[in-house]
């Protein structure tokens, strides 16, 4: 029995116009913001480094939660922004008020050979690590591998690797010094490279079936292979393109685009050994990404002030390429990316626009829409 029935139950206040507004929107950016930092996130693609695999103009939705997602370096930031605010090109969008160190949550998989991956551009050293730049690339090579490209072929653990359907290479095509109608090329997809002698001399980037079709026109005498020689070097190759400890190279490698290792690697627990000649692979991860201090004097080499001859990496680390080999920077630029610069697995295509198409209706690459990536 109910002894109080003579109170009278205060009336619930209505909430006005706008303060229901408020609330919406205040809920709506909160959820979109856990979505995007812990579910799965928008990117799109800006260059052509992963053609014709992903394509410039491509929308994708990228899962955080496939390799687990991660916390936040920077918590403090402004909703929906990278690194700097919209409509800025300098301004700040986070505060490093709050830094906090790296943190995965759980996965439900981890990064397997020819995953495409968004990752954070590691060569990028003055912002927090989940504010750098997003790439995106196809993962070739996951720690405990023995990378090594030869005549351009890539092969993982001494086998040669699956190629990616669409993944291009660069020829040189030979006229008989005519030239080839830009319905041609648009007929092949081809998008890349052009003239570059009056005398009929082309070079052309191209997939296998383009480089097929392109042999078989009247006016084509020789299609080969772009190809570097083994043994030329190339000083933005990685290591020689890492300038973060330069004087303690002592030895120059001759890698190249084309010819490049072999390399393990590197992968959390396992101990390698230092030398004064392979050190430049392994410089910038001992000092740079696990934050040690290393020094070289004499040809000995010193971690925090220890003589050392042997390492213990703290991280795994992935070996990235894009598909349009020959049109990318990658690994074969900058070395490792380190599993706290990795974002997530790109998962699918939710839009793809065609800037250069002339019709409205062919801007849209329909046939791509909804495309699973793999």
């Amino acid at each position: 029995m109910n002894l109080k029935f003579w109170k009278k139950e205060k009336p619930v206040e209505k909430k006005g116009f706008v303060r229901e507004w408020v609330d919406a929107i205040v809920f709506a950016v909160i959820a979109a913001t856990i979505i995007r930092l812990f579910l799965i996130e928008a990117y799109t693609i800006p260059t052509s480094s992963m053609e014709k695999s992903l394509l410039i103009g491509d929308f994708l939705f990228v899962s955080k939660v496939s390799y687990g997602p991660r916390i936040p370096n920077t918590p403090l930031a402004f909703p929906f922004a990278h690194h700097t605010m919209p409509g800025t090109s300098s301004t700040k969008s986070y505060l490093e008020w709050i830094k906090l160190p790296y943190m995965r949550l759980p996965g439900y998989t981890t990064i397997k050979n020819n995953d495409v991956v968004v990752f954070n551009y590691p060569m990028e050293g003055f912002r927090p690590v989940d504010k750098r730049e997003n790439y995106i690339k196809r993962c070739v090579a996951i720690p405990g591998d023995i990378l090594e490209v030869k005549d351009r072929d890539l092969y993982i653990n001494g086998e040669l690797a699956d190629k990616p359907e669409g993944m291009q290479y660069s020829y040189d095509v030979r006229t008989d010094g005519t030239g080839f109608n830009k319905h041609v090329l648009r007929k092949y997809d081809i998008t890349e490279g052009g003239r570059v002698s009056n005398q009929g001399d082309f070079t052309l980037t191209m997939t296998d079936e383009a480089k097929e079709s392109i042999s078989e026109l009247n006016n084509v005498q020789a299609v080969e292979s772009t190809i570097a020689r083994k043994g030329a070097y190339a000083e933005y190759i990685f290591p020689n393109s890492d300038a973060e400890l330069k004087s303690t190279k002592s030895k120059k490698f001759f890698w190249n685009v084309d010819h490049f290792g072999p390399v393990t690697i590197p992968k959390k627990g396992e101990t390698v050994e230092l030398t004064a000649d392979n050190l430049p692979i392994y410089e910038r991860l001992i000092s740079f990404y696990e934050h040690n201090d290393l020094k070289i004097e004499e040809d000995r080499i010193y971690i925090n002030g220890i003589e050392s001859n042997s390492y213990t990496f703290q991280m795994d680390y992935y070996f990235m390429m894009g598909d349009n080999r020959h049109n990318s920077a990658d690994s074969r630029f900058w070395g490792f990316v380190p599993e706290n610069h990795i974002v997530g697995k790109a998962v699918f295509i939710w839009l793809s626009i065609d800037k250069d198409a002339t019709k409205l209706f062919e801007k849209i690459r329909w046939r791509r829409i909804f495309n699973l990536i793999d």
